[in-house]
């Protein structure tokens, strides 16, 4: 076991564990952050998508040792209000059937629009296309990206 300083969601937290454990344990188990979902296990399905310092990443394939000194975001640091422009629009439209992978595709879509504040739809489904959702909400979840756009340039008290 080794010691391991986090820092998640904009807090440091420490952890005892293997270098070699999944960060995704690590946020669940230890941490008890557990909107991040377990999926594939095999960085295949995004369901475990969390932001490494400002990037998407898979936290079923981040050993914690790669994971220290890095800025970790979780869907739960997202917005604690669910103000955020991706959570009011899943909200309005609603995005979501069962759920399960709405987590990795909101973390996702973050990261998209952070880098791209008006996506096209092409945009959308090239970032999006590493991101499975059983319950094939695809054209709503395009749908809640464009409106999380509009929301996000409304600024954070217009359109609503």
């Amino acid at each position: 076991m080794s010691q391991f300083t986090l820092n998640v969601n904009g807090r440091n937290r420490s952890v005892d564990v293997a270098p070699e454990t999944p960060l995704l344990w690590v946020l669940r188990d230890h941490l008890d952050l557990v909107g991040t979902k377990f999926g594939c296990g095999v960085g295949q399905c995004g369901a475990c998508t969390i932001h490494l310092n400002g990037a998407p990443g898979r936290a079923c394939l981040t050993p914690v040792s790669a994971a220290a000194g890095a800025k970790i975001l979780t869907i739960e640091g997202l917005s604690e209000q669910g103000t955020h422009p991706l959570q009011r629009a899943w909200v309005e439209l609603d995005v979501a059937q069962c759920g399960y992978c709405q987590a990795g595709q909101i973390m996702t879509a973050a990261a998209l629009l952070a880098d791209n504040a008006h996506p096209t739809d092409e945009d959308i489904d090239n970032t999006m296309a590493g991101n499975l959702c059983r319950c094939a909400t695809y054209t709503r979840i395009r749908a809640g990206i464009h409106r999380a756009a509009e929301l996000a340039a409304a600024g954070p008290e217009g359109a609503r």
